[in-house]
């Protein structure tokens, strides 16, 4: 498997993940359209937050990136957000 973090902070940042929970329906499908998809987590932080997709590979990981890029670009470019820290790699460990 195969992880990619997003962590948004900055002007905007906050507002942002307001507007992605309230758009949820809309990102979980296209979310979950990713190939290889595993898994989806947004997590709120004091400053912005933290998105983390799983996928079976890094395909997938690429593409989750590219759709997060493009929905904000149609959907928050009025927040005018930091661009994200990105972090990916191998998912070493996995406990559910």
């Amino acid at each position: 498997m195969y992880a990619a973090v997003r962590s948004y902070s900055g002007p905007g940042a906050k507002e942002l993940f307001d507007r992605i929970e309230k758009n949820k329906k809309e990102v979980k499908k296209l979310i979950r359209g990713v190939s290889g998809f595993v898994s989806y987590s947004l997590i709120s932080t004091d400053d912005g937050g933290i998105s983390v997709t799983v996928c079976k590979n890094k395909k997938g990981t690429d593409q989750s990136i590219q759709i997060a890029k493009d929905w904000i670009q149609k959907n928050a470019t009025d927040l005018n957000p930091n661009p994200p820290q990105v972090s990916e790699g191998e998912v070493t460990v996995s406990i559910r």
